[in-house]
């Protein structure tokens, strides 16, 4: 090769090495200018994909029919399976609970041979439970007085709807009263009623009652596992009853709180029916949360997580229809019950409000709203991404 063929060569290569190296570079620049726009523009762009985001978890066809048929569900959970009920007095409660008249006869006199902490099964049966007395007391410094509107109900452990299943039981066991302070007495009877007869020790009412459990055969276990019951049905009919219960352990701290709770309508059978809206409402979403994923397949152009957030607005909005219309139906027969001098209307429309389903739907607002918050920033980072990286 002469020396001019050569350097045409040379000339030749450096031109296509140059050329690929302004190739490269304008690919860069082209790139660069991209991004650069795309930076530029990122206002507009992240607005527009909040707008897609929410046009593909706008509720439509299906979702709207599932969003009226859970909206029904609640309104008539909540006129028809858990307004807050007519509380009763004592004797009708009791009357009204299983296991009454076997185990629980409010209307019994008393008639105690009283064997210290070893009354018979046949007394256990056929005896109030020892815990309703209230005769006597001043001998022993009035242990059960003075603690309002609950009276007796919020001094005693028996009363207690959680330290009761121990101490109720172990005091029908033992043919004692036990008070909120832990101190025990023996009940007696005289004139066929109950009354406080001498001091007890509380470690022995547990431990006569436990050596019964253990020790004695099935006499033993026959006479607290009928106590058991015995205390079940006390429980269950001072609950319903218009006093009601006091809340579970706050009278071991102080006795007249949980009587001036309940004066404002923190009682066991208000907890209760508030604990059962709450699950009868939450039971409801979740069904329709079911069966609105299981027709997933049938929206193939949403992604799982989108689908979701649809699922979660149908229970969100459902919630907050149904917990509004009642809050406002009851206020309006509230204020017309006010404006016509009717407190049993007013009495009748405050039946009817749906605490616990207001507090679901509070619930469902914080906890969905920070979970679709969540998936929208994911979808309006990842798309974006998806941009920056030229993938779309």
């Amino acid at each position: 090769m002469t020396n001019l063929e050569e350097l045409r060569s040379k000339r030749a290569s450096l031109k296509e090495d140059t050329d690929r190296l302004f190739s490269a570079t304008d690919k860069v620049i082209g790139e660069s200018q991209r991004v650069a726009n795309l930076a530029g523009d990122s206002e507009k762009i992240i607005t527009d994909l909040e707008t897609e985001f929410e046009k593909r978890t706008k509720l439509h066809g299906q979702d709207i029919a599932f969003l009226f048929f859970a909206t029904a569900l609640q309104c008539a959970r909540q006129y028809l399976l858990t307004d807050f009920k007519e509380r009763l007095g004592d004797q009708e409660s009791a009357k009204n609970t299983l296991g009454e008249n076997r185990f629980d006869p409010h209307n019994a006199s008393s008639d105690r041979s009283h064997r210290l902490y070893n009354p018979s099964l046949e007394e256990i049966i056929s005896h109030p439970v020892p815990f309703d007395l209230n005769i006597g007391g001043e001998k022993f410094g009035n242990p059960l007085s003075g603690y309002g509107k609950l009276g007796h109900r919020a001094a005693t452990l028996g009363h207690d709807s959680v330290l009761g299943w121990i101490f109720g039981t172990a005091n029908i066991v033992t043919s004692t009263v036990t008070d909120a302070k832990f101190n025990s007495y023996h009940v007696g009877s005289d004139n066929l009623r109950d009354y406080f007869k001498s001091n007890a020790n509380t470690a022995l009412v547990l431990e006569k009652t436990f050596d019964k459990l253990t020790n004695q055969g099935m006499d033993g276990k026959i006479i607290v596992g009928t106590s058991l019951a015995k205390e079940a049905v006390h429980l269950l009919s001072d609950i319903n009853s218009k006093n009601s219960l006091p809340l579970p352990i706050v009278t071991t701290f102080n006795p007249k709180l949980g009587s001036t709770l309940a004066k404002y309508g923190l009682d066991m059978s208000n907890v209760l029916n508030v604990g059962k809206q709450a699950a009868l409402a939450e039971s409801i979403n979740i069904i329709i949360a079911m069966i609105h994923r299981l027709t997933f397949g049938l929206d193939s152009e949403v992604d799982t997580k989108l689908y979701e957030v649809r699922t979660r607005k149908i229970i969100t909005y459902s919630n907050v229809i149904a917990s509004t219309s009642n809050i406002i139906l009851v206020a309006m027969g509230s204020a017309v019950g006010a404006a016509t001098d009717n407190p049993e209307m007013i009495r009748k429309s405050l039946k009817k409000l749906d605490v616990g389903g207001f507090l679901v739907t509070v619930g469902h607002l914080l906890n969905d709203k920070k979970f679709i918050t969540q998936v929208k920033t994911e979808f309006v980072l990842n798309n974006f991404d998806k941009l920056i990286q030229g993938d779309c």
